[in-house]
């Protein structure tokens, strides 16, 4: 007796389709699985087994073959014990069902020894590949089904155990597939807020330009001047998700199991902020069946490394690729998987060891020597790559003491919008560029003209900061988005003076 039924695998953010053969014949009685299976995945016979008595079905006393095809695709997770355990009662006939509705139909979820479906990890991906597959409709544990409905394209049925599955598919039950979802309208959290900072008006200005352009920022400054409670602020003024990104970053939290409990959707732009002991395969993923690390986990929001140089220094330079390219590739033996990583690096450190150098409220004790090795932990290509570099001194008592004058949030977050619309419509038609650290060598040609004196200024300024080809586009790049704050289609001289200042770290 055979059967097969369909269900989706997990290859890094993406969903592949996957056949379960189960073949019952005559023999002693067994239990195989076969097709690149991990522990889980052959740990599932005796979930499965339970899970069947259990539902007041009959488990065969027979020899039984699982087979995952295609058999070159590691499978891992526990979300084929459902569609293994329809297998098995498809092959008993316990499952009265057309061959198109079994065809037509995947089952992914994980089975409780009472037969109960349990919530999994990387909903989302599945259903989506299940509809690129072919598939009409999906079960999904009734858990994840919040998740599940955000796809569109595909009818998702949530189910609460093996039996009302059975009932289901065997036409004796009707089960009601669930809407599309919408996500609730948010706003940025209003606990925390620019208007909270007294003083460092600079800082905030190049906070603003940051998340117009999406560039990245190192912030340096002794203890208690402000750095990661400015840093903590930047999701405030960044622009609420497209449906298109929130997908993508909430791809990434599901398969994680990271999805904020009863949520289907991330709401919000992550904002992610790892301690400094942090492994390189905690920063941009990996293990023996690679996951997603922080990097990942902050696509199209805000990774914060603060303590920058007590970071590993290896750990450190995996950030390169990231940090060019938007993505995380991570090689095995057996796999090679692409996990993205478009997000805004905001990095803060001390200026040296005891964190005063140049603070003109304390004196500083180290050494030139201690200092020297204090900045070399910081590679010149990672410094290199980071777009913004600005100093954030130590705040005088006395604007501690009196009432911010300076912008809040909102009015920030109002001139980013402004600034980001702007850009939206020199790149309508580009895909995937939403932002001017986006543009490529090309496009910089194409739409960051310099006038001769602006040309000028830049040439010297490169001279004098001895700064690098990669260090010149940013600079470009920075100038563009000052000039989009400014709704100024030219760039001007005063835009390449401020974004030249923002390259030359000053402590």
């Amino acid at each position: 007796m055979l059967a097969q039924v369909s269900t989706i695998a997990l290859h890094g953010i993406e969903g592949l389709p996957v056949q379960v053969e189960v073949d019952i014949a005559l023999g002693l009685p067994a239990f195989a699985t076969v097709g690149l299976a991990e522990g889980a995945v052959r740990e599932s016979k005796d979930r499965v087994k339970a899970a069947i008595n259990n539902s007041g079905y009959t488990f065969p006393n027979r020899r039984i073959t699982v087979n995952l095809a295609p058999a070159d695709l590691k499978k891992g997770g526990t979300s084929y014990d459902l569609p293994i355990a329809m297998g098995i009662l498809a092959a008993q006939q316990e499952v009265v069902a057309a061959e198109e509705i079994i065809s037509e139909t995947a089952l992914v979820g994980e089975l409780s020894l009472d037969g109960q479906l349990r919530p999994i990890q990387g909903v989302l991906p599945m259903v989506a590949g299940a509809r690129e597959s072919g598939c009409k409709k999906i079960i999904v544990p009734a858990a994840n089904g919040r998740e599940a409905a955000l796809v569109e394209g595909i009818k998702v049925y949530p189910i609460a155990s093996l039996s009302e599955a059975v009932e289901f598919l065997s036409g004796r039950q009707e089960v009601t597939p669930l809407a599309k979802g919408e996500p609730a309208s948010t706003s940025p959290d209003d606990l925390i807020d620019y208007s909270d900072v007294n003083g460092q008006d600079h800082v905030k200005r190049a906070m603003e330009i940051a998340a117009c352009g999406n560039h990245n920022l190192l912030l340096a400054g002794p203890p208690g001047s402000g750095k990661t409670m400015i840093a903590r602020r930047l999701p405030t003024i960044l622009p609420p998700f497209s449906r298109e990104e929130a997908l993508q970053a909430t791809k990434v939290h599901s398969i994680c199991g990271l999805l904020p409990t009863g949520q289907g959707l991330l709401l919000e732009r992550p904002f992610r902020s790892p301690h400094h002991t942090i492994s390189d395969a905690g920063l941009i993923g990996g293990g023996n069946y690679p996951k997603p690390g922080e990097v990942s986990l902050a696509h199209h929001g805000v990774l914060f490394l603060d303590e920058l140089p007590e970071f590993k220094k290896h750990v450190l330079e995996v950030l390169r690729q990231p940090l060019e390219d938007g993505v995380v590739t991570i090689a095995r033996a057996a796999t090679s998987l692409t996990f993205p990583a478009n997000f805004m690096l905001v990095a803060a450190m001390n200026p040296c060891p005891c964190g005063h150098h140049g603070d003109h409220l304390q004196q500083c004790d180290c050494t030139p020597q201690q200092i020297k090795r204090y900045r070399q932990r910081l590679s010149g290509p990672l410094l290199d790559r980071i777009d913004m570099h600005l100093s954030v001194p130590a705040v005088p008592v006395q604007e501690l003491q009196g009432q911010s004058q300076g912008p809040d949030s909102q009015t920030m977050r109002t001139r980013v919008l402004a600034g980001r619309e702007y850009q939206q419509r020199r790149f309508a038609g580009q895909a995937h560029i939403h932002a001017n650290s986006q543009m490529s060598s090309r496009m910089l040609k194409k739409f960051c003209h310099l006038r001769p004196a602006g040309q000028t200024l830049l040439e010297r300024g490169m001279e004098q900061l001895g700064l690098s080809a990669r260090a010149y586009n940013r600079i470009i790049k920075i100038a563009r988005t000052i000039a989009d704050l400014s709704q100024s289609e030219a760039i001007e001289t005063a835009h390449l003076a401020e974004a030249i200042q923002y390259r030359r770290l000053d402590i």
